[in-house]
C-alpha cells in the first residue's frame, strides 16, 4: 500500500535502509531455494559455509564479523554443518581457546557445486537487468557501505 506523503512527511518506500532491505531480502530469497531446497541449509548456514568456502579456514569470531553474524548463531551454524561433514575444526595453535574452522574435502565440492549455482544465478541476474546496470548495482552497494562506514 503506497500512501503519497508531502515533502515534509517521512515515507518509509523512500527511506533508504527499508528499501535495501526489501530488495536484499526478495534477492536472498529467491537465491535460498537453491542451498535450501538442493542442499538443506539454511540462511545461517549457508552464509558461514559461504564465508568459508571463499575466504578458507577461519575462527567462528572472523567468520561473524565477516557475515555479520552473532556468534551463537555462527555456532549453530557450525554445528549443523560438521554434523554434515563439511567441515571440521581443529584447535588455533596461537589462541588454544580458539578454534579454525574449515570446509572438509566434501564441504569444498558443495561448495563448488553451489558456486556454479550462483554464478548460473548472477548470469540471469545480469541478463534481466543488462550488464551496466548489474554491474552498477554492484558499484553503488559497495559505495554505500563505505559511506556507512563514514557516518
Amino acid at each position: 500500500m503506497r500512501k503519497i506523503p508531502s515533502n515534509d512527511t517521512f515515507n518509509l518506500e523512500e527511506f533508504l535502509p527499508f528499501c535495501l532491505h526489501q530488495a536484499s531480502e526478495t534477492v536472498s530469497q529467491s537465491f535460498r531455494t537453491i542451498y535450501r531446497s538442493d542442499y538443506g541449509m539454511t540462511r545461517t548456514e549457508w552464509r558461514v559455509f559461504a564465508q568459508l568456502g571463499q575466504y578458507g579456514a577461519m575462527t567462528a569470531t572472523q567468520v561473524g564479523s565477516s557475515a555479520n553474524l552473532h556468534k551463537t548463531k555462527v555456532s549453530r551454524a557450525v554445528f549443523t554443518l560438521e554434523k554434515r561433514r563439511w567441515l571440521k575444526r581443529q584447535p588455533d595453535t596461537d589462541d588454544r581457546r580458539n578454534q579454525i574452522i574449515a570446509l572438509t574435502t566434501e564441504g569444498k565440492r558443495a561448495f563448488r557445486e553451489l558456486g556454479q549455482r550462483g554464478l548460473t544465478y548472477n548470469q540471469r541476474m545480469r541478463e534481466l537487468l543488462g550488464k551496466d546496470r548489474f554491474d552498477e548495482v554492484l558499484r553503488l552497494t559497495r559505495e554505500l557501505e563505505e559511506a556507512v562506514a563514514k557516518l
